[in-house]
C-alpha cells in the first residue's frame, strides 16, 4: 500500500501537522490502529509532564537506609521502606 502525507489536527492546541508517509508505514507494521492526536511539540509536553497532563507530585521523605531527605513520586505506605535514589540503585543491583 503506497501511504501519502496527510494533513492532521492536534487536539491539544488545534494546529495542523503532519502525518507523514513514513511514519504511517511505521504505525501499521507496529499494528497500531489509531492515527496520531497530538502534534510533535504538544506531545512532548505532555510526555515531560508524566502523561496525566500536569506536573507530578512528589512526596517528601526520609530514606529507610541512609536517613538522607528526598523525594518519591509516589505516595508511601506507612509500614514499606522507601529509599533515595542511589540506595534504591545499591538495593536492586545488590539482588540482580
Amino acid at each position: 500500500m503506497a501511504f501519502q502525507d496527510r494533513s492532521l489536527t492536534c487536539v491539544d492546541c488545534g494546529q495542523q501537522f503532519v502525518f507523514t508517509a513514513g511514519e504511517q508505514e511505521f504505525y501499521e507494521q507496529k499494528g497500531f490502529m489509531n492515527e496520531p492526536k497530538r502534534c510533535k511539540g504538544c506531545k512532548a509536553v505532555r510526555k515531560g509532564t508524566g502523561g496525566h497532563g500536569g506536573p507530578r507530585q512528589e512526596y517528601e521523605v526520609v530514606c529507610s537506609a541512609c536517613g538522607q531527605q528526598t523525594s518519591v513520586p509516589f505516595k508511601p505506605i506507612l509500614d514499606k521502606p522507601v529509599f533515595c535514589k542511589p540506595c534504591f540503585v545499591a538495593k536492586r543491583s545488590a539482588t540482580a
